[in-house]
């Protein structure tokens, strides 16, 4: 699998970014284009590369990257914003609409956890997206985050949100918190087990994340903009058994779209113990999203 760093400025932040190409001497040049979107706490070397393995070898470029403030894109450490994730997602089509190897005609999204929330909006406002891939993402931030949390985490995690907004206002500085404070991890076994074991050997995984991320992850809502993606079809993948992000929140997104879509629901499978290159349930849904960007793309099945 051919690849070159392809770094692009986002709100004048330069983020990290690898195009990962077909392994077939420029012969399918230009390439459809897939970026691939990471999720929270996310790294370009996890999923998006796995997603760049996978559909590399079926004729797609793939561009895998880090957001602003992750990896080595440059950004505030500990900011984690979705809504600025998707104006990073933005500038991801900008650069590679520009690319002479890629076709700006044929520009596909997957993204991973909450970065399926983030392609969906970004696609919502950008009509050079033709089709978007949601894999166990989310529909409405404040309801997915509460159902990880019990009662007492919950008002506690409120509370010092409210405490933040009144020391950042007056200071210019938000706490930083363990990023699993936010999105709890030790109710949800299988997640917590496969972040432990995998997900950790990444450098910088596991960094803190500052209150006010907290505070804008509870005002997202995908499934907004969901409902203006009309002429963009919306493949929805989600786990029958997710424990960290609920299936209603792929029904959700999936019930919200306004055009054509597709939900497929991952039988017994839960949010993310399964993502393996050789995993049968991860070749599935590469299978599923190969089918329904190819139609969404027009090309060749």
């Amino acid at each position: 699998m051919p690849n070159s760093p392809l770094p692009f400025f986002s709100n004048g932040h330069r983020l990290d970014a690898d195009l990962h190409l077909p392994d077939d001497d420029g012969r399918g040049a230009p390439y459809p284009i897939v970026i691939a979107a990471s999720g929270y706490q996310g790294l370009k070397v996890i999923h998006p590369e796995r997603f760049a393995r996978a559909l590399t070898p079926l004729g797609y470029a793939v561009l895998a990257f880090d957001y602003r403030g992750f990896g080595l894109s440059e950004g505030e450490r500990g900011r984690l914003v979705p809504q600025e994730w998707v104006l990073d997602v933005r500038a991801a089509v900008d650069r590679v609409s520009a690319h002479p190897g890629l076709d700006a005609d044929r520009i596909a999204l997957v993204g991973w956890g909450l970065g399926g929330g983030v392609v969906v909006a970004e696609a919502a406002e950008d009509p050079r997206v033709k089709v978007v891939a949601s894999c166990n993402g989310i529909a409405d931030g404040y309801r997915s985050t509460r159902k990880m949390h019990d009662e007492a985490s919950w008002s506690d995690l409120l509370a010092r949100i409210e405490s933040d907004r009144g020391h950042r206002s007056e200071h210019g500085r938000s706490e930083i918190t363990s990023p699993w404070d936010i999105v709890r991890l030790d109710l949800d076994d299988r997640t917590d087990g496969y972040v432990g074991e995998e997900l950790y050997k990444a450098p910088g995984f596991g960094a803190g994340v500052n209150l006010e991320s907290a505070d804008y992850l509870l005002r997202f809502r995908p499934a907004d903009y969901a409902a203006r993606l009309v002429d963009q079809p919306l493949l929805v993948v989600h786990g029958e058994d997710n424990q960290l992000h609920k299936l209603e929140e792929g029904q959700d997104l999936h019930a919200a779209a306004g055009g054509k879509k597709h939900l497929e629901v991952l039988e017994g499978k839960g949010h993310t113990e399964w993502m393996f290159d050789e995993d049968p349930t991860f070749k599935q849904m590469t299978s599923v999203i190969d089918g329904f960007f190819r139609e969404g793309l027009g090309l060749r099945q």
